[in-house]
């Protein structure tokens, strides 16, 4: 595997960047997770002013709190990085490790906003799951739809007129209706607190044999359903589960640390916007650790077909709130069909492959792929975090 530096992991500017996230603490009385802030590359524990993230997105002042609040400094942004990347071997436990940088929001995720990905989901649907089919398939289904769809805007008359001639010719699925119809897929990825950060496994289900990531742009949501910044995320992803039915999508998506985000949340400012959001090219490299594999790609959320504001709008508003706030994850146009194991086998992941995805304003999220069973299981959970910010004083009163 090529070497990865921990500067790689982090924004580009980042002595601008406005970087906010989690730490487990294991050199404290009680340990546990703390709130951080990153300023000008130095992390500072800011939880005796805000004991969680999802707190921190409500208030007014986050950007002004995650500038100025009274902290103590947890070292370099470097260092921290780089311990994730390089792991402990003895079982020992670092004194301070990278969590998620959510904490009690709910984890959404939009489904097929990309005509590639909407492509390989239909792939998927008519092979019913098998990959060896796939290939057989997807020329089927591109000589039929061709590969324009980029160009559709969903829910439009143009989009209404294409469901009539699919259905005319019996192409038409339930993947098209959510990728050129008016409503878009939003689906529960994962539980709160579940989902794991930098440097952390990822879990497949045993069973899966055609399974692949999804790097994806991650919007942090308020309350009030405000954009407060934004990350980065792999939506572990199933294909032959999914494939046999997508009424199979909670046992496909759901799985313990099937959900990885991270590094840190950077806050919108001045230097960052919606508009940079808009404007980000995602890059994903998937390293073997048995095969000498190498899987390189990008993605380009101006390819996107559903501006991500519409996508919280169809996440929260009168027909749903959310008091904690949530992560939305914003689609991939990544279904990797580059062949690995087998000429016309498509792309799987092997067990210890290491999956980074990176965008420069963000910086990088770099994970390594194991089975959900093997990985330690989930236990810190909401109530466990309450208990733990009680224990050391920091709920307000």
């Amino acid at each position: 595997m090529h070497t990865i530096h921990a500067s790689d992991c982090l924004p580009q500017d980042l002595a601008q960047a406005l970087l906010v996230g989690r730490v487990w603490r294991e050199d404290i009385a009680h340990p546990g997770p703390s709130v951080v802030a990153v300023r000008h590359g130095e992390v500072f524990d800011i939880t005796r002013a805000v004991a969680t993230t999802a707190d921190l997105f409500d208030r007014p002042d986050a950007v002004e709190l995650a500038r100025h609040a009274p902290g103590e400094s947890l070292g370099r942004v470097e260092a921290l990085v780089q311990s994730a990347l390089d792991g402990r071997t003895d079982g020992s436990k670092a004194s301070v490790t990278l969590l998620a940088p959510c904490d009690v929001q709910a984890i959404k995720a939009c489904g097929v906003t990309f005509a590639v990905s909407l492509i390989e989901r239909v792939i998927e649907e008519q092979a019913g799951g098998d990959p060896a089919k796939a290939r057989a398939v997807r020329e089927t289904i591109s000589a039929t739809i061709g590969t324009g769809l980029s160009k559709i805007v969903p829910g439009s008359d143009a989009a209404q007129r294409l469901k009539a001639e699919l259905e005319r010719r019996g192409a038409w699925s339930q993947y098209m209706e959510v990728g050129i119809g008016p409503d878009a897929e939003v689906f529960s990825k994962s539980q709160p607190m579940s989902s794991v950060g930098f440097g952390a496994d990822v879990g497949l289900l045993p069973v899966s044999v055609w399974n692949n990531p999804e790097p994806e742009i991650v919007l942090a949501v308020n309350r009030a359903g405000q954009i407060v910044g934004a990350t980065l995320g792999n939506d572990v992803n199933l294909r032959d589960i999914e494939g046999r039915s997508a009424l199979l999508l909670g046992k496909c998506k759901d799985n313990n640390a099937s959900c990885a985000i991270g590094p840190f949340v950077r806050l919108f400012d001045d230097a960052f916007t919606l508009d940079s959001v808009r404007a980000a090219s995602l890059t994903l490299r998937v390293d073997g650790a048995d095969d000498d594999f190498v899987l390189d790609g990008i993605s380009h959320m101006r390819e996107i077909s559903r501006d991500p504001a519409d996508l919280v709008a169809q996440t929260f508003g009168a027909h749903h709130q959310y008091p904690d706030g949530f992560m939305l994850f914003l689609g991939t146009m990544f279904s990797p069909i580059q062949d690995r194991d087998a000429p016309g086998g498509g792309f799987t992941h092997h067990l210890g492959d290491r999956v980074t995805i990176a965008t420069p304003t963000l910086g990088a999220l770099v994970n390594t792929v194991q089975l959900c069973t093997e990985i330690a299981p989930w236990t810190f959970g909401v109530r466990a975090l309450y208990g733990n910010l009680a224990a050391r004083g920091l709920l307000a009163r």
